[in-house]
């Protein structure tokens, strides 16, 4: 018996040390996600850089369990030397693997060439960014579905991104040989200018046998109502067209079925103008994540500002020799504060609103 209960002492003993690693590690572990999701409270934008430092802190621990394990050294190496084969040989595979959409999506990150709200256009895939992760990110669609995208698919596809900033508004028209084209521009710049598009301008594309095809072209600074806008643009087209009297067909027309010369192919203007804000109520129902997930990306990026303006000042003040100047930068950090308490409810609510 006595035996017994010293061979037990004695791998309880050999084992105390990796166990008091395994709880450390889980503990850590445990705390730093505690921090980071009290720091960064589950926002889309911050998914990335969570997930990236638990599993660079998980591997750590993995290594750390490794080195208190009570086996010998040749052993313990070859334990190490087997996990950095099969380190190697996953990032040798990552083109098709898990691991390869991590690498592509710590790449994307790197480039930032887009973010959260931002319309994009990769393969058939069009739509508005709703999340980034580490190994996908998410768009949702004109038909206000979500889409995932892996982000090794990202990497290895040309991905076209609408700029905050503007982009262009097309539309393309097919008009007869019989109508001067200086005309057709004029008529096509003003139906630009009068769907609220900026420096509208046309193109003879191509003369076609039959037809010449023009294109019409206007910077749209507000992007979030490109839906909106490339309709109004259509629309805006046929009332300018039409009220010219110019017929939007071409003489192939007159090959396929005869009709009466006096007779005009015009649709009688019946379009009204119509309120901006009730046009665009496709925009606001159709991308409603993305606008929530642009929304919330915003504030914690103002949230952050604060925070460094906050350190900063914090600075000045223990610096300042001046009571007066420390009395007003006491009350510009309090005044930080108050702000940076107010961002954070107001993150919080819309969260758990979305999350409902």
């Amino acid at each position: 018996m006595s035996d017994l209960l010293t061979r037990i002492v004695e791998i309880v003993n050999a084992l105390l040390p990796t166990l008091i690693t395994v709880a450390v590690v889980f503990g850590i572990i445990t705390i730093v996600r505690l921090i980071l999701d009290r720091k960064f409270p589950g926002t889309s934008s911050s998914r990335f850089r969570i997930q990236m430092s638990l599993l660079l802190l998980s591997f750590a621990g993995g290594l750390a369990i490794i080195m208190a394990l009570p086996i010998t050294e040749n052993t313990r190496g070859q334990l190490l030397s087997l996990i950095g084969i099969l380190l190697s040989a996953a990032i040798a595979l990552s083109a098709t693997t898990f691991v390869g959409n991590m690498m592509a999506g710590m790449m994307l990150r790197a480039v930032r060439s887009f973010k959260l709200g931002d319309f994009i256009q990769s393969g058939d895939n069009f739509g508005r960014v709703t999340e980034r992760g580490l190994f996908h990110i998410e768009i949702q669609t004109e038909d206000r579905n979500l889409t995932s995208i892996p982000n090794l698919y990202l990497i290895t596809t040309p991905v076209r991104v609408v700029r905050s900033s503007g982009t262009m508004v097309t539309a393309d028209i097919s008009l007869g040989y019989d109508v001067p084209h200086s005309k057709i521009s004029e008529l096509l710049c003003k139906a630009a200018s009068d769907a609220g598009l900026e420096e509208p301008f046309a193109h003879v594309v191509e003369l076609g046998n039959y037809s010449v095809s023009y294109k019409v072209s206007g910077l749209l600074t507000e992007v979030k109502h490109l839906l909106s806008a490339r309709s109004r643009l259509r629309e805006s087209m046929l009332d300018s067209l039409h009220k010219a009297k110019i017929e939007i067909v071409s003489p192939t027309f007159m090959n396929t079925r005869a009709y009466n010369p006096k007779d005009a192919f015009i649709a009688p203007v019946s379009r009204v103008d119509k309120v901006v804000s009730e046009i665009e109520k496709a925009e606001s129902l159709v991308f409603d994540k993305a606008d929530e997930a642009e929304s919330i990306g915003r504030l914690n990026e103002k949230l952050r500002e604060i925070g460094d303006k906050l350190k900063a000042t914090n600075k000045e003040r223990d610096k300042a020799e001046d009571e007066g100047e420390r009395d007003r930068l006491q009350s510009e950090i309090d005044r930080l504060k108050n702000r940076e308490e107010w961002l954070v409810q107001i993150i919080n609510r819309r969260e758990s609103e979305e999350r409902q």
